[in-house]
């Protein structure tokens, strides 16, 4: 078996999995084209192939399946077609671009199913601007028919939105006045911080259930440009090669291809081949061990080329991504997420002076902005993350990203023997090669933007920083020695896994991003924040609930009282 025939939910045991990998030759909903410098990516969803039984995606309505193949077929167009400089979103049905959530599933869907897909929805849409942003990958949605919710909010990733001008086709947020929730994978946040819709439009917008046609719709902010049907192709045409102008994509028309990952899943853990992942179940804890590699990498453009998607760094951005992916999903239960890694620094810090010598090569560029959106998934993950850096560790330039984006840091102190005590490595990598949501590096994140102790830091690059000097430069909380480091690391953890994971999952989404906000934290922090209390709501899940009874006929029944 392998990712070209796996079904995407599958029985581990008596478990029920998620798999994130699929292959071109799986997808049931998209369908991707190639033509030079643009691909095309055409939604037409096949309403009975729901990733679970119970529902019919009508009106090119998707759900979690339909996302993990276009969260697929978009890292295929940046590394299996690097020439593509601009992606065209279309709908392959009559009169419906696409009418977002499929309701039916929405309302079938535990508590937690339709957190997990809301956030990878999120993050696959915050993944189009970020290739837009740092790789100069364009999109634009060419919009015929309705659009609405999670249909718009697709829209609403793309560089640019036209749509036709049929007097039927319409762009809507209904989900407040139909559902009782939010347009919660970004809805609210990009129509305000992104296309800049003034508050009282936006407010009639957001609460007006049948959209809004091309003239206003443009007037309002909330497209970019209209035409007639008969106009509508040339229309396109002119924004694609606009986009094309300001694309800074310069690869061949044909690049690498993303061969099946491989991993062994087992009731243990997820294994690859740089990433592994043991479960303590009745801990509940994950300890996730990124390996070092084991040689020298391939430096040249020729070899990275020819290494493709064997290359490490590549291989090691796909394999955490999907570790990071399944544990969200499958492991609902394991709260704390240990994080180690194991090797030699010297060769980590090889590769990243790799990566940074090559960086304008079009593989390196991919592979960094892979690494880039994988750090930022981890950042955004709802569950505790505690980086040990012990014996064997090699927590140096782009691995000790991860243990800056831990909650907490322990590292073993070996007083007696300094020289074979673990050290930690400062590189480039550390100083804006991998910006989180907020825009800021993560050193700059935890030292609350301080000038000088960030150049401090950038000034011992390549230096291995004991324990004590590192608890001195504040990149760890605690070093405890050797006598102590067993009792108190078991401690701490059972500690941690004692506390109300609700608790903790509001208090670390708080802790993570200080400071002043982008719109990407507001999307996983305020936007989710709130959605995930409205999704527990009587008004939206109840039995008289709005999203309870869509479909039904019935009208729902709120409980009116404002809190």
């Amino acid at each position: 078996m392998n990712a070209m025939t796996e079904p995407l939910l599958f029985k581990q045991g008596e478990r029920e999995l998620v798999r994130f990998e699929t292959h071109p030759a799986k997808y049931q909903h998209w369908t991707l084209t190639v033509e030079g410098d643009v691909a095309r990516l055409k939604l037409d969803i096949d309403e009975d192939g729901g990733i679970k039984p119970g529902y019919k995606l009508k009106l090119n309505s998707y759900d979690l399946g339909v996302d993990i193949e276009l969260h697929d077929a978009v890292n295929r167009i940046r590394f299996e077609h690097p020439g593509v400089k601009v992606v065209v979103f279309e709908s392959g049905k009559d009169r419906i671009w696409c009418s977002g959530a499929n309701i039916y599933m929405l309302g079938l869907s535990t508590h937690a199913w339709k957190v997990n897909f809301c956030k990878f929805t999120n993050e696959t849409r915050n993944g189009l601007e970020d290739s837009s942003r740092f790789d100069g990958l364009k999109s634009v949605a060419a919009v015929t028919g309705a659009c609405a919710g999670g249909g718009y909010e697709l829209a609403l990733a793309c560089d640019r939105i036209v749509m036709v001008d049929d007097r039927s086709s319409t762009v809507s947020l209904p989900e407040v006045p139909l559902l009782g929730v939010l347009p919660g994978t970004g809805g609210l946040t990009r129509v305000t911080d992104k296309r800049k819709v003034r508050r009282d439009l936006a407010d009639i917008f957001c609460t007006t259930s049948e959209g809004v046609r091309a003239d206003r719709a443009r007037d309002w902010k909330l497209i970019d440009a209209y035409a007639k049907p008969q106009q509508f192709p040339q229309l396109v045409a002119h924004e694609v090669e606009a986009l094309k102008k300001q694309s800074t994509r310069n690869g061949p028309e044909k690049g690498i291809e993303l061969t099946p990952l491989g991993a062994k899943i087992d009731d243990a853990g997820y294994h690859y081949s740089t990433v592994d992942v043991q479960i303590d179940r009745d801990a509940r804890i994950a300890t996730l061990t990124v390996s070092a590699p084991a040689a020298a990498i391939e430096a040249r453009p020729d070899t990275i080329a020819a290494a493709g998607a064997n290359w490490w760094p590549l291989k090691l951005a796909r394999e955490l991504d999907d570790a990071i992916l399944n544990l969200r999903a499958n492991e609902l239960e394991i709260g704390t997420w240990v994080l180690k890694t194991r090797g030699d620094a010297r060769l980590v810090l090889q590769a990243d002076e790799v990566l940074e010598a090559q960086k304008s090569h079009w593989l390196v560029r991919e592979t960094l902005g892979l690494l880039r959106r994988t750090l930022a998934r981890l950042d955004v993950t709802s569950r505790s993350l505690i980086a040990l850096v012990d014996q064997g560790s090699c927590f140096a330039g782009t691995f000790l990203e991860l243990a800056l984006a831990a909650d907490r840091t322990y590292m073993l102190d070996l007083p007696d023997a300094p020289d074979a005590a673990p050290s930690l490595h400062l590189s480039a990598a550390n100083f804006g090669r991998y910006p989180e949501v907020n825009g800021q590096t993560r050193l700059q994140t935890r030292f609350y933007g301080d000038e000088g102790t960030i150049a401090q830091l950038q000034s011992l690059q390549g230096s291995p920083l004991r324990a004590d000097q590192a608890l001195g430069l504040g990149l760890v909380t605690l070093t405890p020695d050797d006598i102590d480091w067993d009792d108190e690391i078991r401690l701490m953890l059972e500690e941690r896994a004692s506390l109300s994971p609700d608790a903790l999952t509001g208090m670390e989404a708080s802790l993570r991003f200080p400071g002043a906000e982008t719109m990407e934290t507001r999307v996983f922090g305020r936007l989710s924040a709130w959605q995930n209390w409205i999704f527990i709501r009587p008004n939206a899940v109840g039995e008289d609930g709005a999203l309870k009874l869509f479909g039904t006929g019935k009208k729902a029944r709120f409980d009116w009282k404002r809190v």
